[in-house]
């Protein structure tokens, strides 16, 4: 133990002047706020939440944070909005991303070595570890160590080893943000210390914690109560610190349905926190920022709370029997008219959105939207309530599986939500198939009938012919009489002389 507080006394004390020099200009560049706390959160509460303007949608509560938000992280849907896109500072719920990038990355046993500026590169008050200089971790080690000591000289030490400088990780941060979805952001460090080109917004942090909370070993990190490091041959030291995060498992602001969590603090951000919780099916990503302590949690309990308590999971395939987007009937059918055959276009069973609870599903709006990146979507389906957006379902080619959460996904579930008659979809290719068949054979059959009755016609055309030429020889044939010079004149049975008795006539005028 002594050897350890020596250690930490050591760090302290041995951190040069230029990383002073440097973390008090960044401190200076940023004005401090002047006002006391309760001032502040008396400020933030008058700032109109946006959500609370939507015509019959759930009133939420005032909180005293600045920014704030609620997201359910399946569909997109925001319940919750409270100035999101107001530029902010992240502090350590920066870290969220620098962690999650790691595990993108890296092997959880690739091997992190501390070089003199990851650890003299923090300002001497920052959150560390008092790991030293050629001392190593798994990257597995650095990610606990971040996620629940915040330990700034780790992030360093782990962004360098990922980009080659803190510089380079920073753009991958900001690349990785914009694939995320964030539109307010510029990272400038991996730690979230204060830097006026770092900052951030509510509604980005929830786009990033979409990612984060998906993770579920980093969701585990996070409630871990404890970080535990053993010694080995990389570094010499057991290290072990409590998490300090009150609302995690055992904590005086304990969540029952929380998943995972990140807070952050500094002088000029204030107090910060993302977080995540599930409940009856919903998956809810709260974020409030610039907030007061311990307002982040209260605030963020309460905003919970609201979620789970006024908005519900609807499933499209069991509220609508019948697909019709704007009345148009674009995509339309009932059962695959050929039973067996495979879906060619299908709506998954297991889709759903969010809406206040009790709105009647016939009160939203459906508006089609044909712009997809992915090749096995036809088209999307946005639904909305009173102009608040309440998710949107894909139209796929090819039927899929459900998408919903480890409970959604059960049998029970499914069989109580969707039946065969919900199946949405219009088999074309079937249709065109055996359609070409039908027209095929119905060709070859008249075809085949025409050519019988030809010849049947021409058969019996002939057979009677010769009979109505025998017939009419065998009336025609009369008496034979001779003629006197050689030649024998055969009657007609109507006293007229035949043919042949004419031609002799003919040759006895000459």
């Amino acid at each position: 133990m002594y050897y350890r507080l020596m250690k930490k006394f050591r760090l302290i004390s041995g951190l040069t002047a230029l990383a002073i020099m440097a973390g008090s200009t960044a401190y200076n560049s940023i004005t401090a706020f002047a006002e006391t706390p309760e001032e502040r959160v008396a400020a933030h509460k008058e700032i109109t939440v946006e959500s609370n303007e939507i015509q019959d949608w759930p009133q939420g509560p005032l909180v005293g944070a600045e920014s704030a938000i609620l997201l359910e992280a399946n569909t997109g849907t925001i319940l919750y909005e409270k100035n999101i896109h107001a530029k902010e500072y992240p502090a350590s719920t920066t870290k969220i991303l620098t962690t999650l990038i790691a595990t993108e990355k890296c092997n959880l046993d690739e091997i992190v070595t501390f070089e003199h500026d990851d650890i003299f590169g923090i300002p001497r008050d920052s959150n560390n570890i008092a790991i030293d200089v050629g001392e190593s971790l798994t990257v597995e080690e650095c990610l606990n160590a971040i996620l629940i000591r915040s330990a700034n000289e780790v992030c360093y030490g782990l962004a360098r080893h990922i980009s080659g400088s803190w510089d380079d990780f920073a753009a991958l941060m900001n690349a990785r943000a914009k694939e995320l979805g964030c539109v307010d952001s510029n990272f400038a460090n991996p730690n979230g210390l204060p830097n006026e080109n770092h900052y951030t917004s509510a509604h980005d942090l929830a786009m990033i914690g979409k990612a984060f909370f998906d993770n579920q070993m980093l969701c585990d990190i996070t409630l871990s109560p404890m970080l535990v490091i053993h010694a080995s041959d990389r570094q010499p030291d057991e290290i072990m610190d409590a998490n300090k995060m009150s609302i995690i498992p055992g904590g005086t602001y304990a969540y029952n349905y929380l998943v995972g969590v990140k807070t952050g603090y500094t002088d000029v951000s204030r107090y910060s926190m993302v977080s995540c919780a599930e409940h009856d099916g919903l998956k809810l990503i709260c974020v409030v920022l610039n907030d007061e302590t311990p307002d982040q949690y209260e605030d963020t309990i309460a905003l919970f709370n609201y979620g789970f308590s006024n908005f519900e999971k609807i499933y499209i395939a069991e509220t609508n029997s019948k697909y019709i987007i704007d009345s148009g009937k674009n995509y339309y059918s009932g059962n695959d008219i050929f039973g067996s055959s495979k879906d060619i276009l299908s709506i998954d069973p297991g889709a759903f959105i969010i809406l206040p609870a009790g709105v009647d599903p016939e009160d939203i709006t459906e508006k089609i939207s044909y712009d997809s990146n992915d090749p096995n979507v036809a088209a999307v389906i946005r639904y909305s309530y009173n102009s608040a957006t309440v998710g949107e379902v894909p139209v796929h080619f090819t039927p899929e599986k459900t998408n919903g959460t480890p409970e959604d996904a059960t049998d029970k579930t499914l069989s109580e939500n969707t039946s065969e008659e919900n199946v949405i979809y219009i088999n074309v290719i079937k249709i065109l198939k055996y359609t070409g068949i039908g027209v095929a054979f119905l060709i070859f059959v008249t075809f085949v009938i025409k050519l019988l009755r030809s010849y049947q016609f021409s058969t019996k055309n002939n057979r009677r012919n010769w009979r109505r030429d025998r017939i009419f020889k065998r009336r025609n044939r009369g008496p034979v009489v001779s003629s006197g010079y050689g030649r024998k004149i055969s009657m007609h049975r109507t006293g007229k002389r035949s043919e042949s008795r004419r031609r002799s006539n003919k040759d006895l005028r000459f």
